[in-house]
Protein backbone atom coordinates (compact mmCIF):
# COMPACT_ATOMS: atom_id res chain seq x y z
CA UNK A 1 0.00 0.00 0.00
CA UNK A 2 1.45 3.64 -0.94
CA UNK A 3 2.40 5.78 1.86
CA UNK A 4 -0.48 8.30 2.45
CA UNK A 5 0.32 11.69 1.40
CA UNK A 6 0.11 14.40 4.66
CA UNK A 7 0.93 17.64 4.30
CA UNK A 8 2.50 19.85 7.46
CA UNK A 9 2.66 23.24 8.33
CA UNK A 10 4.30 25.06 11.07
CA UNK A 11 7.58 25.68 13.22
CA UNK A 12 10.86 24.70 13.44
CA UNK A 13 13.42 25.40 16.63
CA UNK A 14 16.41 24.18 17.75
CA UNK A 15 15.51 23.12 21.47
CA UNK A 16 18.76 23.63 23.94
CA UNK A 17 17.44 21.65 26.36
CA UNK A 18 18.61 21.46 30.26
CA UNK A 19 17.83 18.25 32.07
CA UNK A 20 17.63 19.25 36.26
CA UNK A 21 15.72 18.16 38.91
CA UNK A 22 13.29 20.31 39.04
CA UNK A 23 12.35 23.47 37.26
CA UNK A 24 13.81 26.63 38.57
CA UNK A 25 11.34 28.70 40.12
CA UNK A 26 11.38 32.74 39.33
CA UNK A 27 14.94 34.35 40.09
CA UNK A 28 16.49 31.14 41.37
CA UNK A 29 19.82 29.86 39.87
CA UNK A 30 20.39 25.64 39.84
CA UNK A 31 23.86 24.06 39.26
CA UNK A 32 24.45 20.44 37.87
CA UNK A 33 22.12 20.22 34.89
CA UNK A 34 23.23 18.23 31.92
CA UNK A 35 23.05 20.16 28.48
CA UNK A 36 22.47 18.97 25.04
CA UNK A 37 20.62 20.30 21.51
CA UNK A 38 17.84 18.59 19.50
CA UNK A 39 15.64 19.22 16.62
CA UNK A 40 12.01 20.65 17.89
CA UNK A 41 9.79 23.38 16.70
CA UNK A 42 5.72 21.95 16.78
CA UNK A 43 5.55 22.19 12.94
CA UNK A 44 8.64 19.84 12.09
CA UNK A 45 8.12 17.85 15.05
CA UNK A 46 4.39 16.50 13.27
CA UNK A 47 5.86 16.61 9.70
CA UNK A 48 8.95 13.99 11.28
CA UNK A 49 6.48 11.90 13.46
CA UNK A 50 4.13 11.41 10.41
CA UNK A 51 7.16 10.72 8.20
CA UNK A 52 8.17 7.79 11.12
CA UNK A 53 5.03 6.38 11.49
CA UNK A 54 4.38 5.75 7.82
CA UNK A 55 3.67 8.89 5.92
CA UNK A 56 4.83 10.67 2.74
CA UNK A 57 4.86 14.11 4.10
CA UNK A 58 5.75 17.41 2.87
CA UNK A 59 6.69 20.51 4.89
CA UNK A 60 5.71 23.88 4.75
CA UNK A 61 8.15 25.95 7.10
CA UNK A 62 10.65 28.89 7.05
CA UNK A 63 14.04 28.81 8.30
CA UNK A 64 16.89 31.22 8.74
CA UNK A 65 20.13 31.16 6.16
CA UNK A 66 22.04 29.94 9.77
CA UNK A 67 23.73 26.64 10.75
CA UNK A 68 20.42 25.86 12.32
CA UNK A 69 18.44 26.19 9.13
CA UNK A 70 21.02 23.55 7.82
CA UNK A 71 20.87 21.29 10.39
CA UNK A 72 17.69 21.01 10.42
CA UNK A 73 17.30 20.61 6.60
CA UNK A 74 19.67 18.01 6.84
CA UNK A 75 17.08 16.42 9.21
CA UNK A 76 14.35 16.88 7.24
CA UNK A 77 15.89 15.00 4.10
CA UNK A 78 17.39 11.80 6.08
CA UNK A 79 13.56 11.75 7.18
CA UNK A 80 12.46 11.52 3.66
CA UNK A 81 10.58 14.47 4.41
CA UNK A 82 10.03 16.79 0.85
CA UNK A 83 11.48 19.65 1.72
CA UNK A 84 10.13 21.80 -2.19
CA UNK A 85 8.17 23.96 0.27
CA UNK A 86 11.03 24.74 3.24
CA UNK A 87 11.65 28.95 2.84
CA UNK A 88 14.93 29.75 3.55
CA UNK A 89 14.96 33.87 5.45
CA UNK A 90 18.37 35.44 4.71
CA UNK A 91 16.93 38.27 7.43
CA UNK A 92 16.08 36.18 10.37
CA UNK A 93 17.86 33.83 12.28
CA UNK A 94 15.88 30.11 12.64
CA UNK A 95 13.64 29.29 15.32
CA UNK A 96 15.38 28.07 18.96
CA UNK A 97 13.78 27.04 21.90
CA UNK A 98 15.26 26.73 25.35
CA UNK A 99 13.72 24.04 27.53
CA UNK A 100 14.23 22.70 31.19
CA UNK A 101 13.50 19.26 31.97
CA UNK A 102 12.43 18.23 35.21
CA UNK A 103 13.48 14.70 36.44
CA UNK A 104 9.61 14.21 36.52
CA UNK A 105 9.26 14.22 32.91
CA UNK A 106 7.57 18.06 33.13
CA UNK A 107 9.32 20.41 31.27
CA UNK A 108 8.99 24.71 30.62
CA UNK A 109 9.87 26.19 27.58
CA UNK A 110 10.33 29.62 26.21
CA UNK A 111 10.93 30.50 22.51
CA UNK A 112 12.22 33.12 20.44
CA UNK A 113 10.34 32.43 16.95
CA UNK A 114 12.91 33.74 14.35
CA UNK A 115 12.07 32.75 11.05
CA UNK A 116 8.87 31.24 11.49
CA UNK A 117 7.29 34.76 12.68
CA UNK A 118 7.75 35.42 8.87
CA UNK A 119 5.91 32.48 7.50
CA UNK A 120 2.86 34.08 5.55
CA UNK A 121 -0.33 33.52 3.72
CA UNK A 122 1.85 33.92 0.60
CA UNK A 123 4.11 31.56 1.28
CA UNK A 124 1.37 29.15 1.87
CA UNK A 125 -0.26 29.74 -1.61
CA UNK A 126 2.96 29.60 -3.19
CA UNK A 127 2.92 25.93 -1.99
CA UNK A 128 -0.72 25.36 -3.70
CA UNK A 129 0.87 22.26 -5.70
CA UNK A 130 1.40 20.60 -2.02
CA UNK A 131 -1.97 20.40 -1.30
CA UNK A 132 -3.81 18.25 -4.03
CA UNK A 133 -3.98 14.52 -3.36
CA UNK A 134 -2.87 15.29 0.54
CA UNK A 135 -5.02 13.18 2.81
CA UNK A 136 -4.71 15.36 5.88
CA UNK A 137 -3.19 18.91 6.48
CA UNK A 138 -1.48 19.10 10.36
CA UNK A 139 -1.07 22.33 11.53
CA UNK A 140 -0.43 24.32 15.16
CA UNK A 141 -0.08 27.88 16.28
CA UNK A 142 3.85 28.23 16.59
CA UNK A 143 3.11 30.75 13.23
CA UNK A 144 1.26 33.30 12.48
CA UNK A 145 -2.47 32.78 12.57
CA UNK A 146 -3.42 34.43 9.33
CA UNK A 147 -0.66 32.04 7.95
CA UNK A 148 -2.34 28.83 9.61
CA UNK A 149 -6.21 30.13 8.32
CA UNK A 150 -4.70 30.87 4.31
CA UNK A 151 -3.55 26.90 4.80
CA UNK A 152 -7.03 25.82 6.17
CA UNK A 153 -8.69 28.03 3.05
CA UNK A 154 -6.94 26.16 0.88
CA UNK A 155 -6.86 23.11 2.30
CA UNK A 156 -11.10 23.11 1.92
CA UNK A 157 -10.33 24.45 -1.00
CA UNK A 158 -9.00 21.21 -2.17
CA UNK A 159 -10.80 18.76 0.08
CA UNK A 160 -8.01 18.21 2.54
CA UNK A 161 -8.72 17.52 6.12
CA UNK A 162 -7.39 19.87 8.83
CA UNK A 163 -5.70 18.51 12.01
CA UNK A 164 -5.59 21.63 14.14
CA UNK A 165 -3.25 21.43 17.50
CA UNK A 166 -4.44 24.41 19.09
CA UNK A 167 -0.49 25.03 20.56
CA UNK A 168 0.90 26.69 22.44
CA UNK A 169 -2.23 27.82 23.79
CA UNK A 170 -3.60 30.56 22.00
CA UNK A 171 -4.03 34.61 24.21
CA UNK A 172 -7.68 34.48 22.88
CA UNK A 173 -10.65 32.54 21.33
CA UNK A 174 -9.36 31.18 17.76
CA UNK A 175 -11.79 32.82 14.88
CA UNK A 176 -15.55 31.13 14.46
CA UNK A 177 -14.33 31.40 10.44
CA UNK A 178 -11.05 29.10 11.15
CA UNK A 179 -12.66 26.52 13.51
CA UNK A 180 -15.31 25.68 11.19
CA UNK A 181 -12.73 25.25 8.45
CA UNK A 182 -11.10 22.51 11.12
CA UNK A 183 -12.13 18.64 10.84
CA UNK A 184 -10.16 17.67 14.34
CA UNK A 185 -9.25 20.03 16.66
CA UNK A 186 -6.47 18.30 19.40
CA UNK A 187 -6.24 20.60 21.87
CA UNK A 188 -4.48 19.40 25.52
CA UNK A 189 -6.45 20.52 28.60
CA UNK A 190 -4.76 24.20 28.73
CA UNK A 191 -5.35 24.79 25.53
CA UNK A 192 -9.07 23.51 25.28
CA UNK A 193 -9.79 25.96 28.94
CA UNK A 194 -8.07 28.66 26.52
CA UNK A 195 -10.65 28.32 24.09
CA UNK A 196 -13.58 27.41 26.18
CA UNK A 197 -13.27 29.02 29.62
CA UNK A 198 -14.06 25.74 31.09
CA UNK A 199 -11.18 23.65 33.22
CA UNK A 200 -10.53 20.44 32.43
CA UNK A 201 -9.63 18.34 35.33
CA UNK A 202 -11.84 15.23 34.57
CA UNK A 203 -13.85 13.00 32.02
CA UNK A 204 -16.98 15.28 32.86
CA UNK A 205 -14.94 18.70 32.30
CA UNK A 206 -13.83 17.10 29.27
CA UNK A 207 -16.99 16.48 27.78
CA UNK A 208 -18.35 19.78 28.38
CA UNK A 209 -15.19 21.78 26.50
CA UNK A 210 -15.06 18.97 23.81
CA UNK A 211 -18.94 19.97 23.40
CA UNK A 212 -18.63 23.33 23.66
CA UNK A 213 -15.89 23.11 20.66
CA UNK A 214 -18.02 21.29 18.73
CA UNK A 215 -20.66 24.01 19.12
CA UNK A 216 -18.41 26.27 17.51
CA UNK A 217 -17.92 23.92 13.97
CA UNK A 218 -15.42 22.29 14.46
CA UNK A 219 -16.02 18.31 13.37
CA UNK A 220 -14.34 16.01 16.10
CA UNK A 221 -12.19 17.24 19.47
CA UNK A 222 -9.82 15.32 20.87
CA UNK A 223 -8.51 16.50 23.74
CA UNK A 224 -4.85 15.10 24.96
CA UNK A 225 -4.95 14.39 29.08
CA UNK A 226 -1.30 13.03 29.32
CA UNK A 227 -0.61 10.31 31.24
CA UNK A 228 -4.72 10.30 31.29
CA UNK A 229 -4.66 9.21 27.55
CA UNK A 230 -7.20 11.54 25.45
CA UNK A 231 -11.03 12.62 25.13
CA UNK A 232 -12.94 12.26 21.80
CA UNK A 233 -16.03 13.59 20.88
CA UNK A 234 -16.90 13.64 17.25
CA UNK A 235 -20.86 14.02 17.78
CA UNK A 236 -21.44 10.31 17.94
CA UNK A 237 -20.01 9.42 20.46
CA UNK A 238 -17.52 10.77 23.63
CA UNK A 239 -15.63 8.95 25.25
CA UNK A 240 -12.27 8.67 27.02
CA UNK A 241 -9.27 6.15 25.95
CA UNK A 242 -6.63 5.54 28.26
CA UNK A 243 -2.77 5.51 27.63
CA UNK A 244 -0.27 2.57 28.99
CA UNK A 245 1.37 3.82 32.55
CA UNK A 246 5.38 4.11 31.69
CA UNK A 247 8.37 6.28 33.46
CA UNK A 248 8.27 9.32 32.03
CA UNK A 249 11.40 10.97 31.11
CA UNK A 250 10.43 13.89 28.96
CA UNK A 251 7.27 14.90 27.47
CA UNK A 252 8.42 17.65 24.82
CA UNK A 253 7.48 16.77 22.06
CA UNK A 254 4.48 13.77 23.01
CA UNK A 255 1.52 16.22 21.50
CA UNK A 256 3.36 16.60 18.29
CA UNK A 257 4.19 12.84 18.03
CA UNK A 258 0.42 12.00 18.47
CA UNK A 259 -0.85 14.69 15.88
CA UNK A 260 1.86 13.13 13.35
CA UNK A 261 0.84 9.81 13.98
CA UNK A 262 -2.71 10.17 14.17
CA UNK A 263 -3.23 11.81 10.63
CA UNK A 264 -1.30 8.94 9.38
CA UNK A 265 -3.18 6.55 11.10
CA UNK A 266 -6.33 8.08 9.84
CA UNK A 267 -5.32 8.84 6.03
CA UNK A 268 -4.79 4.93 6.06
CA UNK A 269 -8.27 4.23 6.76
CA UNK A 270 -8.21 3.41 10.08
CA UNK A 271 -11.54 4.43 12.25
CA UNK A 272 -10.71 7.30 14.59
CA UNK A 273 -11.02 5.07 17.61
CA UNK A 274 -7.49 2.44 16.40
CA UNK A 275 -6.21 5.88 14.92
CA UNK A 276 -6.26 7.49 18.80
CA UNK A 277 -4.74 4.08 20.07
CA UNK A 278 -2.35 4.03 17.51
CA UNK A 279 -1.31 7.89 18.18
CA UNK A 280 -1.41 6.95 21.87
CA UNK A 281 1.18 4.48 21.76
CA UNK A 282 3.40 7.06 19.57
CA UNK A 283 2.94 9.95 21.92
CA UNK A 284 3.62 7.25 24.95
CA UNK A 285 6.89 5.84 23.39
CA UNK A 286 7.99 9.50 23.06
CA UNK A 287 7.89 10.77 26.70
CA UNK A 288 9.96 7.66 27.47
CA UNK A 289 12.84 9.53 25.70
CA UNK A 290 14.98 12.82 26.14
CA UNK A 291 14.22 15.57 23.45
CA UNK A 292 11.76 16.56 20.89
CA UNK A 293 12.35 14.84 17.57
CA UNK A 294 15.04 11.97 18.96
CA UNK A 295 12.03 10.63 21.05
CA UNK A 296 9.54 10.27 18.26
CA UNK A 297 9.60 6.47 17.41
CA UNK A 298 8.83 4.49 14.12
CA UNK A 299 6.11 2.92 12.40
CA UNK A 300 8.02 -0.30 13.80
CA UNK A 301 8.50 0.54 17.11
CA UNK A 302 5.15 1.63 17.54
CA UNK A 303 3.26 -1.60 16.09
CA UNK A 304 5.93 -3.52 18.63
CA UNK A 305 4.62 -1.41 21.14
CA UNK A 306 0.59 -2.09 20.31
CA UNK A 307 1.58 -5.73 19.94
CA UNK A 308 2.26 -6.07 23.83
CA UNK A 309 -0.87 -4.25 24.68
Amino acid sequence: MPKPRILVLGSSNTDMIIKLARIPRPGETLLGGKFTTAAGGKGANQAVAAARAGGDVAFIARLGKDMFGDQALAGFKADKIDTRHILRDAKTPSGVALIFVADSGENSIAVASGANARLTPADVRAAEAAFPGSKALVMQLETPLPTVTAAARLAKKHGVPIILNPAPAPSEKLPPALLRLVSILTPNETEAETLTGIKVTDEASARQASAALRAQGVGTVIITLGEKGAFVDDGRTAAALPVPKVKRVDTTAAGDTFNGALAVALAEGRDLREAIRFANAAATISVTRLGAQPSVPTRAEIERFMAKL
